[in-house]
């Protein structure tokens, strides 16, 4: 069959879609971007908070036209959304033609065979691990290493161990073939993901093995950076700081999800961090790796939170004076023990507080990219923009999707996945602006 795959929501998403990819190649199907011409469409979907339930849904009902209006045999839903709401998509959208839960991607040739009304769930204790390879999606030069399934922390705001299950790690073995793999077929970036990657190995291995997975994905020859994501603040170890710090490889950026900085709502939340034992975190791993770009991500309007709550966040974001923040609205997610806790903060307060959170980043986002004008930056080229007639880039303090860019122009031909030395001669609030350094070739 011919097969349009639509990949909603994470990263970790992302990398399901690529296994399934390569799932339905290896049985003979083919691909197709365009929707009309599918005769089959997989629907991979997202349910962490409400904004990608909707969209998961919005989805499915779009393309459940092409029933009619196209060539559409086969509608099959997967992912969270899937293993979520199994019975509500099979009572209140009959369009679906299969359903498969997180743990059963590897079931979706299978699906595309069966009659309608295929479903598939397996336990959530069950790590798919497909023999198949992957399809790249995101650009041959940046791939995503998913390093481990599910969660164990149950922070009371969160569905994903109910929708992924617990902690499993990926087999080390497992992931330095895939790796090897995604760097013969043109990775430059690898990104290390997972739900929670600093508790990786501790599962198989009863350790947590990620600096010793750090220094030999650093050794693949092919590869110019690797990159790491999801790393909670209690489980960084002095050796992955050490990691970190001696691999030139590895970029010396973390992304620390602290959700917030007040005690009484890291309490609430059911976060295992106070806001002295983040702070001291942040200090270790600056007086340890000079130059890191930390990443956070944070939650506002969660119940229960005061003024003094957000005016204690503003607080700790203007002292510690981070690299990289995302601001979140709180998502009222049935099935949560915060869902059950009061008051719950009205949308318009929530979002009047992300303003307030997302300004003051910005503000010292701008200033920390004015400190760099003047310097000389690795670009890892992503891209040529023809109506501006620049490159497009990102540093190493910059993961894709989520962080700024470089532009710069060149009449020199750069191929995606390049290294580039750029001069930076401006600053914007998230991005800068910058022209090839051509005596750093010459060096």
């Amino acid at each position: 069959m011919k097969v349009c795959l639509i990949s909603l929501g994470c990263d970790k998403n992302l990398v399901d879609s690529e296994y399934m990819m390569g799932l339905l190649r290896d049985a003979g199907h083919t691909f197709t971007d365009a929707l009309e011409e599918a005769e089959a469409i997989v629907v991979n979907t997202c349910c962490f908070i409400g904004d990608a339930k909707e969209e998961s849904i919005q989805t499915i009902l779009e393309t459940a036209q092409y029933k009619t209006t196209g060539a559409l045999r086969k509608l099959v839903v997967t992912g969270c959304l899937a293993e979520r709401y199994t019975e509500e998509i099979r009572s209140q959208l009959p369009e679906v033609d299969a359903i498969l839960g997180t743990a059963s991607y590897e079931d979706l040739p299978a699906a595309l065979q069966s009659p309608s009304g295929y479903v598939s769930k397996r336990e959530l204790s069950y790590l798919p691990l497909p023999k198949t390879g992957r399809v790249s999606s995101a650009g041959a030069y940046v791939s995503y290493l998913k390093i481990a399934e599910g969660c164990n922390k149950r922070c009371t705001y969160c569905v994903i161990p109910g929708v992924r299950g617990g902690y499993r790690s990926v087999p080390m073995e497992r992931l330095l073939e895939e790796a090897e793999t995604l760097a013969k077929q043109g990775t430059r970036e690898l990104i290390l993901v997972a739900q929670e990657t600093t508790l990786y190995g501790l599962d198989l291995y009863g350790r947590k093995a990620l600096p010793e997975l750090l220094r030999k994905l650093c050794r693949i020859e092919e590869l110019s950076w690797v990159r790491l994501m999801y790393c909670y603040p209690e489980e960084i170890t002095d050796e992955l700081i050490e990691v970190l710090r001696e691999e030139p490889k590895l970029c010396k950026y973390l992304d620390l999800p602290i959700q917030h900085a007040s005690d009484t709502i890291l309490r609430a939340m059911g976060r295992k961090t106070t806001r002295a034992e983040i702070t001291a975190r942040i200090a270790r791993l600056r007086e340890a790796v000079p130059g890191i770009a930390i990443r956070t991500s944070l939650i506002v309007g969660f119940p229960g939170e005061t003024e003094e709550d957000v005016e204690t966040l503003l607080a700790f974001l203007e002292e510690q004076r981070l690299e990289r923040v995302g601001v979140f609205l709180y998502s009222k997610e049935e099935g949560t023990p915060a869902a059950k806790m009061k008051p719950q903060v009205p949308k318009r307060v929530k979002e009047q507080r992300r303003r307030r959170a997302m300004l003051l980043q910005q503000r010292i986002s701008a200033e920390k990219g004015r400190a760099l004008v003047g310097g000389v930056e690795q670009v890892l080229v992503e891209g040529y923009l023809p109506d501006e007639e620049v490159y497009i880039g990102r540093t190493y303090r910059d993961a894709p999707g989520v962080d700024g860019n470089v532009f710069f122009p060149s009449d020199a031909s750069f191929l995606s996945g390049d290294i580039v030395p750029v001069y930076i001669t401006e600053a914007k609030e998230y991005d800068l602006i910058g022209e090839v350094a051509a005596h750093e070739f010459a060096e």
